[in-house]
């Protein structure tokens, strides 16, 4: 148990599994058999010795109350985190009481767990104290004025490419193929604008991916062209819009905004991936302030990002903001309880409402391809070969995204609804509604649905 005293389900243990094959290998590890002398402590330590191939037991050890979620020692020699060893333990500690009992830390399992505590108080000490200014001042201010001039002639040839484009005519794409788009995106990272640099090789993707491919090509032609005009005239904008047009070139700033301390309830997780980077996104909802909340956490290609909050958990806990209107976008701060299990739902609006609120957040950022919300009330329905959200006490419905094709998120949903209500929390946007984490009508448990 955790220092509330409720117990995790294996749903939400099975989400910090790095692959599909961890599960399963973490899964078969999930009973008593191949463990010894594992316990527990209410401070959020676990241990044991697992049997394994090697001729001494692994040892694995969990720290449960880590400020960014379970961290994991195990001396076996997997390079996953978590290994299939702490997945199991996590799992054993979260089924039947008793079965890992409270006990005394032992000696290997204790001076991790103290090192690794120790670091994170030295950790938040350094940044409680603040760091002196490294470097000159001047200095730094003429590294950013170069950069900005990169970044603004790589905006004004982008503007020529463009205009290039839409004079020989969209087909013209088509017929150039790829190489001209990542030829420009270089030119793009040359510029220093990997904002801008990731939008043109998004651009590449889209002539012969299918009908009306034209239209989507011109419209994100148009989103591009803004958000071009909008750095080359960021002297004229609002102070929160030109935050955005500077996050969406790539010039990213500290999460600098005051510290927000909330119950923050644990809505959703889901990593993409692509050759060099794995990109974990974390939603967040505030019980007080009622704020959606977006955490990223990165990993090098193959291996899974540290940060991991499996949904029902919920945290006090501290965040602050990164600069832009609008923007969703925390870093997490200090964490006062670890993370555990609560009954806690974020309340739920109408399809209307939903469309509003993403009308709404659109104002504040143009180049927004969702927005967080919770729908309350809504039924999974089957329109021809898709699926679509209908709101139960209206007449509107959200279609689901082209994405949510039918598999284990859908059909869980479809599952948990059984033709009635339920609440279903995702993200909306100009493509549809993608659903990540749904509730039932009366009391019960998150089901994460990606």
């Amino acid at each position: 148990m955790t220092q509330q005293g409720v117990r995790w389900t294996a749903d939400q243990v099975l989400a910090l599994a790095p692959d599909a094959a961890s599960r399963k290998a973490g899964s078969k590890l999930g009973a008593a058999g191949p463990w010894s002398e594992a316990g527990s402590t209410d401070e959020g330590t676990v241990w044991g010795l697992c049997r394994g191939s090697s001729s001494r037991p692994y040892q694995t050890v969990i720290d449960i109350a880590d400020s960014t979620g379970p961290a994991y020692k195990c001396s076996c020699p997997s390079r996953k985190f978590p290994c299939k060893h702490a997945l199991g333990l996590l799992l054993l500690w979260a089924g039947e009481d008793g079965t890992v009992p409270r006990g005394q830390v032992p000696d290997w399992a204790e001076e991790w767990t103290e090192a690794r505590r120790k670091r994170a108080d030295d950790k938040r000490a350094a940044s409680a104290a603040g760091s002196p200014a490294s470097g000159d001042p001047e200095a730094a201010r003429r590294r950013a004025e170069r950069r900005a001039e990169h970044i603004t002639a790589g905006a004004a040839e982008l503007e020529q490419r463009l205009a290039d484009l839409l004079r020989s005519g969209l087909a013209t794409a088509e017929q150039a193929g790829y190489g001209l788009w990542e030829e420009t995106a270089a030119r793009m990272v040359d510029a220093q604008a990997s904002g801008l640099a990731a939008r043109v090789r998004e651009l590449g993707a889209i002539p012969s991916s299918g009908p009306g491919w034209p239209v989507r090509l011109l419209e994100e032609c148009a989103l591009l062209h803004l958000l071009d005009q909008g750095w080359l005239r960021r002297e004229r904008l609002p102070g929160g819009l030109a935050a955005t047009v500077r996050s969406r070139i790539g010039l990213t700033g500290p999460a600098d905004g005051p510290p927000v301390r909330d119950h923050w309830l644990v809505l959703a997780q889901y990593d993409t991936s692509d050759s060099r980077l794995t990109t974990r996104r974390i939603w967040l909802h505030g019980a007080e302030s009622a704020r959606p909340v977006l955490l990223l956490s990165y990993g090098a290609a193959g291996r899974a990002p540290e940060l991991a909050l499996p949904v029902g958990l919920a945290l006090d806990a501290e965040v602050s903001a990164y600069p832009g209107a609008g923007q969703p976008r925390a870093a997490l701060g200090e964490q006062f309880t670890p993370p555990a299990p609560t009954a806690i739902r974020p309340p739920g609006v109408s399809v209307a409402q939903a469309a509003a609120k993403y009308g709404e957040a659109l104002r504040d950022d143009p180049w927004l391809d969702s927005h967080p919300v919770t729908l309350g009330r809504v039924i999974p329905t089957p329109d021809g070969d898709t699926w679509q959200l209908a709101d139960a006490d209206g007449e509107l419905a959200l279609p689901l995204t082209p994405a949510t094709r039918p598999g284990s998120g859908l059909w869980r949903l479809i599952a948990l609804s059984g033709g009635t209500p339920v609440t279903v929390f995702g993200e909306c946007g100009h493509r549809g509604f993608t659903p990540l984490t749904a509730w039932p009508e009366g009391p019960g448990e998150a089901v994460p649905l990606c």
